[in-house]
């Protein structure tokens, strides 16, 4: 009979305990994301502009390279993103490549809550553009830029990540990722010989 009554107390006491607190909802939270350890390899081949990118990211070809021999795909697998640089060749033509430039970044207007415009400019490479950070849970492509020598070279750069857009969540691969941005658009230099 004591065992009996001992339990009975033991299961009295435990829910007179668990009836004092009150349950609140634990905010929404994300997963904790591992950045690595920055460093860079030079990409430097028959391209008519050199750059160095992250160590973590691979190189690829688009399937769509095929009419524009220097399109360049920077994929980054731990992020699901790519970084995706389009060159053209500058021939009197550079007003038509920044109204190009000028449409591809409208197209995300009606997503971001913001579009900041940094100058990109370096005499010392002949290396000007500019860097597009565009805010919204919903834009699809948080960072944009193009860098142009005026006369001879144009490169565009669109980072996308392969999951549906929340940039609210992906703020801080998003801020890692525009640093490596930055350091390939400082190291770009355009090749004489093309």
């Amino acid at each position: 009979m004591k065992i009996k009554t001992l339990i009975s107390l033991l299961i009295l006491i435990i829910v007179i305990a668990s009836c004092e607190e009150s349950y609140t909802p634990k905010p929404r939270g994300y997963i904790r994301i591992e950045l690595p350890e920055k460093s860079y390899v030079s990409f430097d081949s028959t391209f008519p502009y050199k750059f160095e990118y992250p160590a973590y990211a691979k190189l690829s070809s688009p399937k769509e390279a095929s009419d524009q021999p220097y399109m360049l795909n920077i994929d980054i697998p731990k992020f699901k993103a790519t970084l995706f640089l389009t060159y053209k060749a500058v021939n009197g033509n550079i007003a038509t490549y920044l109204e190009d430039n000028h449409v591809f970044l409208t197209r995300h207007i009606s997503k971001a809550s913001a579009i900041d415009e940094s100058v990109v400019a370096s005499e010392e490479h002949n290396v000007w553009g500019a860097i597009y950070s565009i805010s919204g849970s919903g834009a699809a492509s948080p960072i944009q830029f193009f860098v142009t020598d005026s006369s001879t070279n144009f490169l565009r750069g669109a980072l996308y990540f392969n999951v549906v857009p929340n940039n609210d969540s992906l703020a801080p691969v998003i801020d890692f990722i525009q640093k490596d941005i930055t350091h390939l658009i400082e190291t770009i230099e355009w090749k004489k010989n093309h």
